[in-house]
C-alpha cells in the first residue's frame, strides 16, 4: 500500500535564497541546509523523491540516508522514541519540503497515521537496554524478597504481632507476610508478577521489537533496521517487511546496507552515493559489489 506518494526537497536555487535572505549569519552549523544539496536535481520529477509500497535508501555513511528519513518523518510528524540531531534549522528547512499522499481521505489518513512512525537504531538498542534494566531490577527485587523471607524464618521478632483492622497498610503488611512465609518463594514471587521477560539475545529483542512495532495499515520509516540482526533475522525481517506490505497495507522507507534487505523483489531502490542520487538495482549498488566480489574471491572455500 502507498500512502506518501513523493516527497519533495528544496532545489539548490532555493535553498541558498532562502539561505541567504532569511538565516542568520551567526549559526555555526546550518545543517539540514547543504548537506543534501545536488542530491535530487536529476531524478524523474526533480527534487522530488517517488515511493512503492518498499522503498529503500542506500549509500555509505555520512551519504545522508537518516537525514532524509528524518526529515520526511519531522515533515509529517510522525511518532518517533529516540531523539536525533535536531538543530534550529530544521523548522525553516521542513517549510521548504512538501508532501504529497496518495489518499485524499482524511479520516484513512488520520488512521494511518496514528500507527505510522520512525524506527531507528537507537531505538532498538535502549529497548534492549531497557529490557536488561528490567530483568536487573526484577533480580535485586527477587534478592531482597528472599532476604526478607529468610529473617522472618529466622527472627520471630520481625514478624507482625498485630493486626490493626481499621488501618489497610496494617492488613496488607500482615497478607504479606503470610502470603511470602506460607508460599513458596517461586510461588510468591510468581503471584507478586515479579517476573523476568523471557531471555533473548540482542538480535531476537530487536527483532521482536520490529514485530511488536509495526502495525497492520502504516507508514513505517526504518533506519538501518538490520543493525544487531544477524543474517538469519535479517532474512527473517525482510520476509516479514513484505508480509506487511503487500497483505497488511504497509508502507516502508528504509535505509539500509544489508543485502537481505535490498534484494526484496520489486522494491524501488535509490543510491545515496551517486550524485545526484539515481534509483538503481539493488546488485548495482557498490557496497553489494563489495560482498559479490568478497565472496566469488572465496568461493573456492565455499566449494570444498
Amino acid at each position: 500500500m502507498i500512502y506518501l506518494s513523493n516527497f519533495d526537497f528544496p532545489s539548490d536555487v532555493d535553498e541558498c535564497a532562502f539561505f541567504r535572505e532569511k538565516i542568520p549569519t551567526y549559526y555555526d552549523s546550518i545543517y539540514p541546509f547543504k548537506f543534501l544539496s545536488g542530491k535530487f536535481a536529476n531524478l524523474d520529477r526533480p527534487y522530488s523523491m517517488l515511493f512503492g509500497d518498499i522503498t529503500i535508501i542506500a549509500g555509505s555513511n555520512g551519504s545522508g540516508k537518516s537525514t532524509v528519513l528524518n526529515i520526511i518523518a519531522e515533515k509529517l510528524k510522525l511518532t518517533r522514541a529516540a531523539l536525533f540531531n535536531y538543530t534550529e534549522l530544521y523548522e525553516a528547512y521542513l517549510r521548504l519540503t512538501e508532501s504529497r499522499f496518495r489518499i485524499d481521505d482524511r479520516e484513512v489518513m488520520r488512521s494511518v497515521m496514528k500507527v505510522s512512525r520512525i524506527i531507528t537504531s537507537d531505538d532498538v538498542f535502549n529497548h534492549i537496554l531497557n529490557v536488561r534494566k528490567k530483568n536487573d531490577e526484577i533480580d535485586f527485587k527477587r534478592d531482597v524478597i528472599r532476604e526478607k523471607r529468610c529473617a522472618y524464618r529466622q527472627n520471630p521478632s520481625l514478624r507482625p504481632r498485630s493486626i490493626d483492622f481499621d488501618k489497610p497498610e496494617s492488613l496488607q503488611a500482615y497478607k504479606d507476610y503470610s502470603d511470602m512465609t506460607e508460599n513458596t518463594l517461586s510461588d510468591y514471587v510468581r503471584s507478586r508478577n515479579i517476573l523476568n521477560e523471557r531471555g533473548y539475545s540482542n538480535g531476537e529483542n530487536g527483532y521482536r521489537y520490529f514485530v511488536n512495532a509495526i502495525q497492520p495499515g502504516g507508514l513505517y520509516l526504518l533506519d538501518e533496521p538490520e543493525n544487531s540482526l544477524s543474517a538469519s533475522l535479517q532474512v527473517e525481517l525482510s520476509q516479514y517487511i513484505r508480509g506487511m506490505a503487500w497483505f497488511y497495507d504497509c508502507q516502508f522507507i528504509i535505509s539500509s546496507h544489508s543485502p537481505f534487505l535490498l534484494s526484496i523483489p520489486y522494491a524501488k531502490i535509490y543510491d545515496m552515493d551517486s550524485v545526484p542520487v539515481s534509483i538503481v538495482k539493488w546488485q548495482d549498488i557498490a557496497n553489494i559489489r563489495i560482498y559479490y566480489d568478497f565472496f566469488k574471491e572465496h568461493a573456492e572455500e565455499f566449494e570444498q
